[in-house]
């Protein structure tokens, strides 16, 4: 094989996964991690994290909110969280921050690149990151000027409109700045028959941040990094229809999934020393989110045309006469999550072990504080109502060696020591006070062939704290409390570059055992068919096995072909749970809830001479079931997107499509009885992702 050159080596390891203590190059981390940069989000038009899901190679999500908030990394993560105590198996940081459980606000304007690290990150970020950890990194502020603009109009009433900023305060460029703004609104897909309105279900975001970057002195030595995030989501929330069209809906109180969040982080790094470099990371978030919804899924004159069974004191029919269901379920919170981090490291100075090993160890601290406010109606009268709080605080101190053999040979380690200790109460008297004292940490052995080959294998475990369920009945009894969740992950990794650097390759194979696997279960109450009971239980385990696999061919300076596949085999061991008849229905071998087998997706990406550009690309998914509370699953689907324009020297203009197939498929799905007409009888129903549009952007950037 050729030598690269040295240019093109500097190419392969601009890719740095900034999530990682060190920042260390993508092609030398021993995981598997995708990278999707500002580059990508360009050439596939993208404007929200929603829409670089899909090229992620076992990356799902549950679509139960309006914008993504529930992740599953390999098949782990929560589908759903409506009781108020929030638990995460998946990591969600936007700079820093730490929005686990609230990933809404993740616009793509003015982001320098998306991380998705797979598998357990038990050493770097702990409890909230048992099957892996999304990161969002934004531009940093720079010493040159930079302004730019950005607009898109399009189909479904779409408008946006977005603008930033950046530079140096001050003349020595010690102080450095930029600002990102943007407001993001469309109708949402929706057509309200009853209401006659289009916008039942629209998107009304706005997202603001500001960075500051102080580099005082003169040597270098110090770097501040401040980071302000703003971010006001007021979405509207009708996706539920009863015949399962998906789009034509029949509410007359449509719902509401709202995120106001002002949020921070101050990063300090010394590193002055001549054997020691430190970093202080405190962050702090305050976030108010609303869902609420209306639960019958239609208006009073639709239920009235409908006839509903009347009942003798024996349960049996003696008439019919119009139906009468009105429900609506709304949820009120209130966030505030705080946290600081120190960590000390070495230097080339202060290696140890013959000057073969840097090493790290740190100490972190957070606390979040949830207050819940949840009412429900049914026919005119209070429901269930409950007020909560709920306070978790997390402590831990965590260490890493990595190690330089020599020959290629490189050795890291890791362990985190981490104790969670969570208080919680509400109106209807339920309280708890668990405490969990967790571990987890990794040994990953890396060889490096050449400058331009290597492989890999790491052994991970990684944790998840337990915790308790609210409001049960005497029957679940049982189930008041569950145990902490461990996951141990073995993964073998190839990472290459061929010819002359053109063409990338990443495979990673990996297994996984989770052991007293944390399980959501819901029942429907049949006295009371309105309700559901929600709870967590512990399965005995289960076993995952799969792989994922990523390249990006550079065939020459025009043309660029890319793509991604993941498949994955996630089953239960040994789980039974109780039917809201109380009967027990086994879930044994069956595979997990939204853990498609396979996911894949390709592009084709084209930039000529003279400015214009093109980019093609696709992808989908297997069936997976929707949950784990019964066997209704998803179709398997695929969709296409596309986007041309030109470039000029300043400014670029583009049409693009998206889902130009106009597929329609599934990203959460219910099976329980929600028409009293039909007797209740449970029956799946289905929301549904975003139908073809298209639409225009126009960019301008001044350097």
């Amino acid at each position: 094989m050729p030598a690269l050159h040295a240019e093109e080596l500097d190419a392969i390891e601009r890719i740095t996964v900034t999530s990682d203590y060190r920042q260390a190059p993508l092609s030398q981390l021993p995981s598997s991690v995708s990278v999707v940069d500002a580059q990508r989000f360009a050439d596939e038009a993208q404007q929200h994290f929603q829409q670089t899901l899909d090229g992620i190679a076992n990356l799902n999500w549950a679509g139960g909110s309006s914008r993504p908030r529930y992740f599953q990394i390999r098949g782990v993560g929560e589908q759903e969280e409506y009781q108020g105590a929030p638990n995460s198996s998946v990591g969600f940081i936007v700079d820093d921050i730490d929005l686990s459980g609230l990933g809404m606000t993740a616009s793509l304007f003015d982001v320098q690149q998306v991380e998705v690290l797979r598998g357990p990150q038990g050493t770097r970020f702990g409890a909230n990151a048992l099957a892996g950890l999304i990161y969002i990194k934004s531009k940093d502020p720079t010493a040159e000027r930079e302004y730019g603009l950005q607009t898109r109009v399009g189909q479904d009433n779409l408008g946006s409109i977005a603008g930033y900023a950046s530079g140096a305060l001050n003349t020595s460029e010690s102080l450095q700045y930029r600002v990102a703004v943007q407001q993001h609104n469309q109708d949402g897909f929706r057509n309200n028959r009853y209401l006659n309105k289009k916008d039942t279900n629209k998107r009304d975001e706005l997202t603001a941040r500001a960075k500051l970057r102080w580099l005082p002195g003169s040597e270098d030595n110090w770097q501040i990094d401040l980071t302000l995030l703003g971010a006001n989501f007021n979405n509207g929330y009708d996706v539920w229809t009863l015949d399962n069209n998906g789009f034509d809906t029949l509410t007359d109180k449509p719902g509401e999934d709202s995120q106001q969040t002002a949020a921070g982080s101050l990063k300090v790094r010394y590193s002055g020393f001549n054997a020691l470099e430190i970093v202080s990371l405190t962050s702090l978030a305050d976030s108010d989110h609303r869902h609420a919804y209306d639960g019958d899924w239609a208006n009073p004159d639709y239920w009235a045309s409908r006839q509903c069974p009347v009942y003798d004191a024996a349960g049996n029919v003696i008439a019919t006469e119009p139906c009468q269901y009105d429900y609506i379920w709304d949820k009120q919170a209130k966030r505030k999550t705080v946290s600081q981090e120190f960590r000390f490291s070495s230097t080339e100075a202060s290696k140890i072990f013959v000057d073969s090993t840097h090493w790290l160890f740190g100490l972190y601290g957070m606390q979040l504080d949830e207050n819940n406010d949840l009412y429900s109606e049914y026919n005119g009268f209070p429901d269930q109502v409950l007020y909560s709080e709920y306070k978790a605080t997390n402590l831990a101190a965590f260490g890493q060696l990595d190690t330089d053999f020599g020959g290629g040979l490189s050795l890291s380690t890791g362990l985190r020591f981490e104790r969670r200790k969570a208080e919680y109460q509400d109106t209807n008297n339920d309280a708890f006070d668990p405490t969990n004292n967790m571990w987890g940490g990794h040994l990953a052995l890396s060889l490096a062939f050449s400058e331009a080959h290597g492989v890999y294998g790491r052994a991970a475990r990684g944790y998840k704290a337990g915790g308790f369920n609210m409001g049960l009945p005497p029957n679940l009894s049982q189930f008041k409390t569950f145990d902490p969740e461990t996951l141990y992950n073995l993964e073998f990794g190839f990472k290459s570059v061929w010819g002359e650097g053109n063409l990338r390759t990443n495979i990673a194979i990996f297994g996984m055992d989770r052991r007293n696997q944390q399980v959501q279960a819901s029942q429907q109450d049949p006295d009371n068919p309105q309700r559901f009971v929600l709870y967590t239980a512990n399965a005995a385990s289960s076993k995952s096995e799969g792989f994922e696999f990523e390249f990006s061919n550079d065939f020459n300076t025009n043309w660029q072909l890319y793509g991604s596949l993941g498949w994955l085999k996630a089953k239960y061991g040994s789980y039974t749970y109780l039917d809201s008849s109380g009967n027990p229905v086994d879930l044994t071998g069956r595979d997990l809830a939204h853990a498609p087998r396979q996911t894949y997706s390709l592009g084709l990406n084209y930039k000529s001479d003279m400015g214009w550009f093109a980019n093609l690309n696709g992808s989908g998914k297997s069936a997976f079931f929707y949950s784990d509370s019964h066997n209704s699953r998803s179709k398997r689907y695929a969709i296409a997107n596309a986007q041309v324009g030109y470039q000029g020297d300043f400014w670029s203009v583009s049409l693009w499509g998206r889902n130009l197939g106009n597929t329609r498929y599934g990203t959460r799905g219910f099976y329980f009885g929600n028409e009293p007409d039909l007797g209740w009888v449970p029956k799946q129903y289905i929301r549904y992702g975003d139908p073809r549009h298209v639409g225009l952007s126009l960019s301008i950037d001044w350097l």
